[in-house]
């Protein structure tokens, strides 16, 4: 328990109110265990079943999570504001920052001039009524997911504000609290989170570099997963992309499950470096989501979403009542980014930057027997024996990375390394401090 916050309480609901006032003042941090049951319970003089319910109430938030043997721990990303320095690990000044998952700003497409064209081309004050998705994006989006596969010729189309809020919207509209949710293990962080503040189950699917196991996946439906989540391309944090032939093998076992609602995601989208292998139509609901993150800026925030008519008008009917519809200032934007010949040059480049960093750290670290994977996008995952002493040896020698403890339920132990903002020159070190963390007692073996 935190050194510096007492829990207090004698009831369930007065218990988990005090827990989260101590995640909302940063008492408690990313990763703090609270107490075992038994011992809150003697210490507040209340009933173990008290604490357990308070534990389930702060879990159902999406605040704590369970670790099984380990007990229940404050979330990476807890369903409640709190001071940054008390999310994940803070990174020491000075210290390169792999950890962040974000893109190469210095490779994102400059947004000033399509700006400025946006605003002179804005007619009148745009009212209510007359918001949500603009036909002229849905028409330009049509053809560029149809020519990675994407069936849209029944499907409907929709924006909405990023990837998440997608997923968000997606599983709000078919689920409710209590119910599983296949996803990728290890999988994307943000994701595990969102289940949690949505009280939705995690039940996890082992990835390989083809993408999802179909045997897994199969067990993970027959075991009552009323959904799954599955990254397309790039797939965080082990950059697994899904092959023609899995897609075959994955299609098999969802068409055997028409009732699942199946998400995709290729957030990656432009910056991919590979072909497209849709499974969308799998199943009766079902829902393709690409982001504009990743390609054009991580402040756009925007994803397009198409899907079958009933899964898609849910959403919409959803955001009307809430949101209400994604700025259509952003929206003129991302259609100018489309057309824009440069801008898309720019990205393609951009996506074999990524790929060529990407590669080079893989190879330097395989010369230092260190297995790493990461077939495409911007991370590479590296397997490790121990992943507190990786992190914090990395992190004395000036490399902030992510422990995987974020990412994985099942999965075996291991670190994301973004590689965004490694250049060429600075990548033998890293591979170096890398392998000296991964074998402490050996010497790396590269020659230079």
């Amino acid at each position: 328990m935190s050194a510096q916050y007492q829990v207090t309480g004698s009831s369930a609901a007065s218990i988990s109110a005090s827990i989260e006032a101590g995640v909302r003042l940063g008492d408690w941090a990313w990763g703090d265990r609270l107490p075992p049951i038994r011992v809150l319970a003697d210490s507040l003089h209340v009933s173990p079943a008290t604490v357990s319910k308070a534990y389930q109430e702060l879990r159902q938030r999406g605040i704590v999570e369970s670790v099984g043997r380990q007990g229940t721990r404050i979330r990476a990303r807890p369903a409640v504001a709190s001071p940054r320095s008390a999310l994940r690990l803070p990174v020491p000044a000075g210290a390169l920052d792999l950890s962040a998952g974000d893109p190469d700003t210095r490779l994102l497409p400059s947004l000033g001039r399509h700006l400025r064209s946006v605003s002179d081309e804005v007619g009148p004050p745009m009212g209510y009524a007359a918001a949500g998705a603009m036909p002229e994006l849905i028409d330009a989006a049509r053809p560029r997911l149809a020519a990675d596969g994407v069936p849209v010729d029944d499907a409907a189309i929709t924006v909405t504000n990023g990837t998440l809020d997608a997923i968000e919207r997606l599983l709000t509209a078919h689920l409710r609290p209590g119910d599983p949710v296949a996803v990728e293990d290890p999988g994307w962080a943000n994701l595990l989170d969102l289940l949690g503040a949505l009280g939705l189950t995690a039940v996890p699917v082992a990835v390989d570099d083809e993408g999802p196991l179909p045997d897994r996946l199969a067990a993970a439906l027959k075991g009552g997963a009323r959904a799954v989540v599955i990254t397309a391309r790039a797939q965080n944090p082990t950059g697994a992309a899904v092959t023609a032939g899995r897609a075959t093998e994955l299609r098999a076992v969802l068409s055997s499950n028409p009732e699942v609602l199946l998400i995709e995601d290729d957030h990656a989208a432009e910056l991919a470096g590979v072909p497209l292998h849709c499974l969308g139509g799998a199943t009766q609901s079902w829902a393709f989501v690409r982001s504009a993150s990743k390609p054009y800026g991580p402040d756009l925030r925007i994803a397009v979403m198409a899907g079958d008519e009933a899964t898609i008008a849910r959403v919409v009917g959803r955001m009307r009542i809430g949101a209400g519809w994604v700025s259509t200032v952003l929206q003129r934007l991302l259609l100018r980014l489309w057309h824009d010949e440069e801008t898309e040059a720019r990205i393609a480049a951009a996506g074999a930057d990524y790929d060529r960093r990407r590669r080079a750290l893989r190879e330097a670290l395989a010369v230092r027997g260190v297995r790493a994977r990461g077939a495409t996008g911007i991370n590479v995952w590296v397997n490790v024996e121990d992943e507190t002493r990786m992190v914090t040896t990395l992190r004395d020698a000036g490399y902030a990375v992510a422990p995987g403890s974020l990412f994985r339920m099942e999965a075996p132990p291991g670190v994301r390394m973004t590689v965004s903002p490694i250049d060429d020159d600075a990548i033998e070190a890293l591979a170096d401090q890398v392998a000296a963390a991964a074998h402490p007692a050996a010497v790396p073996t590269a020659s230079r």
